[in-house]
């Protein structure tokens, strides 16, 4: 596979979840237009990352992952041969998650990943974490590649780039909704040096409430052999503007860099780490509206 091509869709929501049904469909046929192997939307397509705080306004926005909205875009999938990675306030048994659907070209469902690391000193405390990160082999027109997901705060955490690298993960996609300042794609940039792995985030363009576009995208690789010197892995960093933003990840070149270079799992040692198991929170980080 030489290449494999992320579709950022760095676009406003409208006002209603029709609206963004439409808009989303729209901007996924836009994506294979352009020659995407996958269409990636920002964080909680379905409402624009609009949560309700109180009960039944969110019980009436809120969809489980085989409603109607997201089954469109397993179709839109299916048509145009282009896998789909949407968004959406999910409705998961009596609770609610920030959740991603992956589906592939022939429409079928890959996973849906609920975000683990929820934002609970904000409007996300009404929701459910996810339990857990996965990684699935994708069939993509270019052969097979292996994709997992997190999920914009997911970002922060170091954890949650290296479970998906141990998982297998060879590009990782990471639906945002806030703004990308020079220290969240900082993050970005080191989550895909230190695991070897190419990271794709689409955020919402500026004219969404607290976002500022810049989606972005870093394939991993801090040494090419053509090069004399260390290289910066940014492959893409979109402006403020609405639009489809392109980024092509040398599959290949990754797959080799990872075979030779130091990072990654080639010499971590996971038997002296144990105290990142430990639960306990002490000061300063003690905050009382964490939840386990």
């Amino acid at each position: 596979m030489e290449s494999l091509k992320v579709a950022l869709l760095q676009i406003l929501p409208g006002t209603s979840r029709e609206e963004n049904l439409r808009k989303g469909l729209d901007y996924c046929r836009k994506a294979k237009a352009m020659g995407a192997d996958i269409a990636l939307f920002p964080e909680m397509w379905s409402v624009g990352y609009s949560i309700p705080q109180n009960a039944d306004e969110l019980d009436a926005v809120a969809m489980p992952k085989d409603c109607e909205f997201v089954r469109a875009f397993g179709e839109i999938a299916k048509e145009l041969g282009m896998a789909v990675g949407i968004t959406f306030l999910e409705k998961h048994g009596t609770a609610f998650r920030n959740s991603l659907c992956l589906f592939d070209r022939f429409g079928r469902h890959v996973f849906t990943y609920a975000k683990v690391h929820t934002c609970d000193f904000g409007d996300e405390h009404v929701l459910e974490a996810g339990e857990d990160f996965y990684v699935a082999d994708l069939d993509t027109e270019q052969g097979i590649v292996k994709i997992g997901a997190m999920i914009c705060y997911d970002r922060e955490f170091p954890e949650s780039a290296r479970i998906l690298m141990l998982k297998g993960a060879e590009i990782i996609l990471v639906p945002n909704a806030c703004p990308m300042e020079i220290n969240r794609l900082s993050q970005l940039r080191a989550r895909a040096y230190e695991n070897m792995v190419g990271i794709a985030t689409a955020n919402y363009p500026e004219g969404q409430p607290d976002c500022n576009g810049h989606s972005s995208a870093f394939d991993g690789m801090a040494y090419k052999p053509s090069e004399n010197s260390s290289r910066d892995t940014l492959i893409i960093e979109a402006g403020g503007r609405e639009g489809i933003y392109m980024a092509d990840f040398p599959i290949d070149e990754i797959r080799e860099y990872r075979r030779c270079e130091v990072h990654g799992n080639a010499y971590r040692h996971p038997k002296k780490y144990q105290l990142l198991l430990d639960e306990t929170i002490n000061e300063p980080f003690i905050r009382e509206d964490y939840r386990r």
